[in-house]
């Protein structure tokens, strides 16, 4: 986030043209326009004043058309912004592109934006569709030598008139696989690139599969009681026979209940056609390889002897082919939890299928980023990936994600926390070279008095994914949207990194807020990071630069997340001393647990662990336990953490509305106020 400075005085503004090294001088290319600045105290870098956008529209393009015109963007935006392109349509295609109140035009042919600049741009590199991450170090060498990426079937037109593009770099045969592409580019490119920031990007993601895909299949198993503790386990008899008829049959398993992430867990399947066995597999070894057509992203556990599971919206397919003639297919599976189990015979699209994108690569090349994509979780790419970290000042921003989902996620944050990297997840953050463009309003944070201290049940509601730019842009914009929003205190966790990133999001979240509306700081503060796996040595300074950001968005109340080795950990005294020193809080929110309580800690700071709920009858239950272990002699403080991606402003309305009088719900503000009071803190 901000470098520690060793010397204090006046921030000197660098503008990215200065941090290209060597590579510069020994280019043929010629060198072009910055109008980026950043100085040494600024967190991220802001771009030029937009004045209007020539707009395409790739949603439906081809993933080489997408990263085509996002290094594209990125090399023209870089003197001032001028390319929005329509990625998403999850929250509206045009919403913040109409709410930027800009001039735009949108061009019927996205090829039309690559005639208008191609005079901007020095060449193209190509790209090894054999080796997925050469896209990432193609896209490196975009930032550095001012170029586009293109497939090699793109390279044949952009060559030819009338785009008459030469060919800077063909990676096509360099590199054997990821550990050798990352390895080169660290080698060569890195000494060049900017080490203000690091950007982590998959080189490539699913293509987008059909709307009707459920229609191929059939439904035939399927949890109706909910079930999160295994109590389910069994071997269930399926009878797969009524799906043979073509060559091949294909079993789904799915999450009933895809609100809250307690889906389908496979540890064993056996596949009988007229009584033989034709498979026989425990997910994650060899033997389930030959069967499995698309494990979409779904996770192999070693827990409870190795199994397969598919939470919230994911899922696992197996393809089967039993003996031309067989009358009879059964399959027994050994499985718990929420499943839902459907087979079918026709052959559905595989999310296994990839293809390139673009979004925050845009970014990655206007600020002329080292883009790679290593699993914490592979010795030999962890290895360079710490190498990469300990090249950077603490202080450093990790923009993009993880592989390897939810372990991905544990491991990268702790490996970056240790090394003084904060996270900024953003791999799916769309136009941030147009959104860093825009200005932060002046703005006064209204404050809210909290009621009167009674015996009551004070529950306050948090929203989850607060450490994540994409959240603020795409589903964090559909919950605010909801017409319920302002009907019940709800605390919005969110990125004071707005402030430098995307602007005109802060201003939007901060003028149309309601009096129960109330922007928190997601994990842990400005930037995604494990207070206790951070280094003690920089940790204060770290906290100091981070807080200022905290007080110009207001939000000045932080959500910790603090794990160590994958698990949720207390505060050590020293690092909540640090928190009570810099971030002076009213109070702060802790982990993500299946608990809620309220600690006073150093005999100063108030801190509420959050209780994560996935459904409005997750937050009846517990409320209502809650009441049951109450003697009514005294306040009794809740804190719930509302999944984002399953709960809304609505649901949250309908949960407050079920409860009886002796419950207040209150913004965070008024919780941590009533709590000092209650306690006989000083107020903040």
């Amino acid at each position: 986030m901000i470098r520690k400075l060793t010397v204090i005085g006046l921030a000197i503004v660098c503008t990215l043209s200065m941090s290209i090294g060597a590579s510069a001088a020994d280019s043929k290319e010629k060198p072009q326009a910055s109008t980026i600045t950043w100085p040494e105290k600024q967190a991220l870098p802001s771009f030029s004043k937009i004045k209007q956008l020539d707009v395409a529209d790739i949603y439906d393009a081809p993933g080489d058309i997408k990263i085509l015109m996002a290094t594209l963007q990125g090399v023209v935006n870089r003197a001032e912004p001028r390319i929005y392109l329509l990625e998403n349509k999850e929250e509206g295609k045009f919403t913040w592109l109409n709410d930027l109140n800009v001039t735009y035009k949108v061009r019927d042919d996205y090829w039309q934006i690559v005639r208008t600049y191609k005079k901007e741009i020095n060449g193209m590199i190509i790209y090894d569709p054999n080796v997925p991450d050469s896209v990432n170090v193609a896209t490196t060498l975009a930032g550095l030598k001012g170029a586009v990426v293109a497939s090699p079937e793109l390279a044949k037109k952009l060559q030819a008139e009338p785009y008459s593009l030469k060919v800077l770099d063909d990676l096509q045969g360099k590199f054997k696989d990821r550990l050798d592409a990352y390895t080169w580019q660290y080698e060569n490119l890195w000494s060049q690139t900017t080490h203000r920031m690091l950007v982590g990007l998959s080189p490539d993601t699913s293509i987008r599969l059909p709307d009707n895909q459920g229609d191929l299949f059939k439904v035939i198993a399927q949890d109706t009681t909910q079930e999160r503790d295994g109590k389910n386990r069994k071997v269930y008899d399926l009878d797969l026979s009524a799906s043979l008829g073509k060559s091949d049959v294909y079993l789904r398993f799915d999450d009933a209940f895809a609100q809250d992430g307690w889906g389908t867990a496979v540890h064993e399947v056996t596949i009988k056609a007229d009584g033989n066995t034709i498979a026989k597999f425990i997910p994650g070894t060899p033997e389930e390889k030959p069967f499995l057509y698309d494990a979409q992203s779904s996770q192999v556990s070693e827990g409870n002897g190795g199994h397969r599971f598919a939470d919230n919206n994911r899922y696992f397919i197996y393809k089967f082919t039993p003996p031309a003639g067989a009358k009879q297919l059964t399959a027994s599976v050994d499985m718990w939890n929420q499943y839902k189990v459907s087979a079918g015979n026709e052959q559905p699209v595989s999310s296994e299928q990839k293809e390139p994108y673009g979004y925050l690569r845009d970014y990655a090349v206007a600020n002329k980023a080292m883009v790679f994509w290593l699993d914490s979780n592979v010795p030999e790419q962890k290895a360079l990936f710490e190498k990469i970290l300990s090249d950077v000042k603490p202080g450093t921003p990790y923009l993009g994600w993880f592989s390897n989902d939810v372990d991905g996620e544990f491991s990268g944050v702790e490996i970056t926390s240790n090394h003084g990297v904060y996270v900024l997840a953003a791999d799916w953050f769309s136009n941030l070279t147009v959104f860093s463009g825009t200005k932060a309003n002046a703005f006064k944070e209204k404050a809210a008095q909290a009621p009167k201290l009674e015996n009551k049940i004070y529950v306050t509601y948090t929203f989850s994914e607060g450490d994540n730019f994409q959240y603020n842009q795409h589903k964090m914009r559909i919950l605010w949207d909801d017409p319920s929003r302002g009907k019940v205190p709800l605390n919005w966790t969110s990125s004071p990194l707005l402030y430098d990133g995307a602007p005109a999001m802060l201003n939007y979240f901060r003028e149309t807020a309601t009096d129960n509306d109330l922007l928190i700081a997601g994990p842990s503060g400005a930037g995604y990071f494990y207070p206790n796996a951070w280094p003690a040595e920089s940790f204060t300074a770290f906290l100091k630069q981070s807080y200022s950001y905290m007080e110009k968005t207001g939000m000045t109340i932080p959500y910790v997340l603090n794990r160590v080795n994958s698990e949720n950990v207390p505060l050590s005294d020293a690092h909540a001393a640090a928190y009570i020193k810099e971030y002076k809080p009213q109070g702060l929110f802790l982990s993500w647990e299946d608990r809620h309580g309220v600690e006073i800690v150093g005999g100063k700071l108030p801190v509420s662990t959050i209780h994560g709920i996935s459904t409005v009858q997750d937050g009846q239950k517990i409320l209502a336990d809650a009441k049951a272990k109450w003697d009514g002699k005294s306040p009794l403080f809740v804190s719930l953490g509302l999944l984002a991606w399953s709960l809304t402003p609505s649901d949250i309305a309908e949960l407050q509305a079920s409860l009886g009088p002796e419950y207040a719900a209150v913004r965070a503000d008024q919780y941590f106020s009533l709590i000092r009071s209650a306690n006989g803190l000083p107020a903040k």
